[in-house]
């Protein structure tokens, strides 16, 4: 009896993650409500709940939560298989992703897709997405109230895809994700983290690479390093730092 109370505790708590991770978790959800929702769910034998790309996808609609829908031409979901056990992250779309509502189809997409193929995988076998979903005029960097409003549709897209690994694709990426300035992508890249659940790699954007190639190599060894833990998940993880000590040491 207990197990199944606690299999039902599980559910429910699961379904109000997702309420906050759908609308903001500022967002404040009265107890009364919760109760009288979810009685309605069990009713309807929908206690099963399980969130999708495609609900997320759904929720997120026309978007006009933030100041970026206003200059957009394509809002920029992320794309790829939705079972991947790796997952790239970006800042946002820029002006060809802009353009064709995909993410890293531009100069530095191409640069990706060659790093993803040197990996042994196909762009479609991996995710691909950003913080931000649409583009930041004159590709700035994503204002905090901007990634605020769209971070928790990045949250849902892992929480569904639940990837081995994350690769954050440059210091505005990483800088996001953590939510802190205090942390240099010199200082953490090659070195795993601790991410939700999901062990983050960061690296250096690929934009970076087409300005500095001899990065390129300091990339491959990242990459390295992500290549032999997908390969062996029980394998320890060198170098591995918090994101605290991160923080500290930047």
């Amino acid at each position: 009896m207990r197990g199944s109370n606690t299999h039902a505790t599980n559910k429910f708590e699961q379904w109000k993650e997702h309420l906050q991770n759908t609308y903001g978790k500022n967002t404040l959800l009265s107890k009364a409500w919760l109760k009288k929702e979810w009685k309605k769910l069990q009713k309807n034998n929908a206690t099963n709940y399980n969130d999708s790309l495609e609900k997320t996808r759904q929720d997120l609609g026309d978007c006009t939560r933030c100041n970026l829908h206003a200059k957009r031409t394509n809002i920029v979901f992320g794309e790829g298989n939705p079972h991947a056990k790796l997952m790239f992250v970006g800042e946002g779309p820029g002006e060809q992703e802009d353009i064709q509502g995909r993410p890293f189809v531009g100069r530095a997409g191409q640069l990706l897709d060659k790093i993803i193929e040197a990996m042994g995988y196909k762009r479609e076998e991996v995710y691909i997405g950003n913080v931000v979903k649409c583009r930041p005029p004159s590709n700035r960097q994503p204002e905090p109230d901007e990634v605020a409003k769209c971070e928790p549709f990045l949250f849902r897209q892992i929480t569904c895809i639940k990837p081995e690994i994350i690769v954050a694709l440059g210091a505005t990426a990483l800088k996001c994700l953590l939510h802190t300035e205090d942390i240099k992508i010199s200082a953490v890249r090659g070195k795993f983290m601790e991410y939700r659940g999901v062990k983050l790699m960061p690296t250096y954007h690929p934009a970076y690479l087409l300005r500095n190639p001899p990065a390129k190599k300091e990339v491959w060894e990242d990459m390295k390093k992500v290549m032999a833990k997908l390969k062996d998940p029980g394998s320890p993880l060198v170098g591995q730092v918090d994101c605290a000590s991160a923080q500290q040491d930047k």
